[in-house]
């Protein structure tokens, strides 16, 4: 690619959990990133199945970890909310969701195929005004703390490897598929345009 970083957004449902964990293991590598959401609401896991906590995107992750300590602090302890938010909080000041996001990136990696989906058919109702390409690949990842991690290395990986690149529209499907072979994976890819 150029010189300039490789300009990367990191997508998820509710940018709490896989899309944060890639967010801070980028940030750390020296990536340029951003992270989103494309929920309506944030949603994490309540005491009960079926009454998650819902946020809107305007709430803080310090709001959140606020409420969730005086709701029920052994409980977000023990699943590893309150970590999580904790993190969160230490890289931005609150979820953000793709749709409401302009900003224009090289490569857009969703962590699971309903995230790739939203995204690219938010990509492709924009007015296209540079003509731009941007790369969108879904790496999915199970929700969960442990995979969350496991899969921020992958992405860190696939991102280090396009980077590499020399010419990225002609070589980035051998490389995904590269990386198929070797993890057993699939990766979804398309290019959209500003």
């Amino acid at each position: 690619m150029s010189s300039l970083p490789l300009r990367v957004a990191v997508v998820c449902s509710n940018n709490q959990n896989r899309s944060m964990e890639a967010h801070n293991i980028l940030n750390k590598r020296g990536f340029s990133v951003r992270s989103f959401g494309t929920a309506t609401h944030v949603k994490l896991l309540g005491p009960i199945p079926n009454k998650p906590n819902i946020y809107d995107f305007e709430t803080t992750y310090d709001e959140m970890y606020e409420d969730l300590l005086m709701k029920d602090k052994e409980f977000y302890t023990q699943n590893g909310i309150l970590f999580m938010l904790d993190r969160n909080k230490r890289i931005k000041l609150r979820p953000e969701r793709f749709q409401n996001c302009k900003d224009v990136f090289d490569l857009i990696i969703t962590c699971e195929e309903k995230v790739y989906d939203q995204v690219v058919e938010d990509l492709n109702s924009r007015e296209q005004t540079t003509c731009q390409p941007v790369h969108v690949v879904n790496v999915d990842i199970p929700d969960s703390q442990e995979d969350a991690i496991l899969g921020a290395f992958r992405i860190c990986e696939l991102c280090q490897c396009i980077w590499q690149l020399k010419d990225v529209e002609n070589e980035i499907d051998d490389l995904l598929q590269a990386f198929e072979a070797k993890t057993g994976q699939t990766f979804l890819h398309t290019v959209c345009f500003y």
